[in-house]
């Protein structure tokens, strides 16, 4: 099974960036405890600041991989071309927040992405991540 993670704008900068909303862990190690965690998985890392290299990555995976986990950033709540290129390919999507986009400023409370993912799961922090590739599992 291969699943691509693929994280928005400013993800590079988790464990540096507002702790208070993103923790002190950097994306790589959590990504090692999901690897270590899963290990009948492939788990594959994409990061970009660039709405478009993320559109590619969604277009190069989304008719091979088995699932994406998509923390889109502040692009989840702009981004018609992302919300186009889920709609537009096979793989099941599932979109994640660190955060609880709920608790935070009103114009975080609309996804401009969740009406063509799977599913959405927000507010468990790096959590997020392994609770949609659990979710991911439950259909295959």
């Amino acid at each position: 099974m291969n699943i691509q993670i693929i994280n928005g704008p400013n993800l590079n900068l988790l464990g540096v960036r507002e702790k208070s909303i993103y923790g002190s862990a950097d994306f790589e190690s959590y990504l090692a405890e999901l690897q270590n965690h899963f290990t009948n998985i492939t788990i594959n890392y994409y990061q970009s600041n660039v709405e478009g290299e993320i559109i590619n990555k969604l277009h190069e995976v989304g008719f091979s991989y088995d699932g994406i986990v998509l923390n889109a950033g502040a692009y989840t709540h702009t981004s018609i071309a992302i919300a186009d290129a889920i709609a537009a390919i096979k793989t099941p999507t599932i979109e994640v927040h660190i955060s609880n986009v709920y608790k935070r400023e009103e114009f975080r409370h609309h996804s401009m992405l969740a009406a063509s993912c799977k599913g959405v799961i927000a507010g468990f922090g790096m959590h997020s991540y392994r609770l949609a590739i659990e979710s991911l599992l439950l259909q295959y």
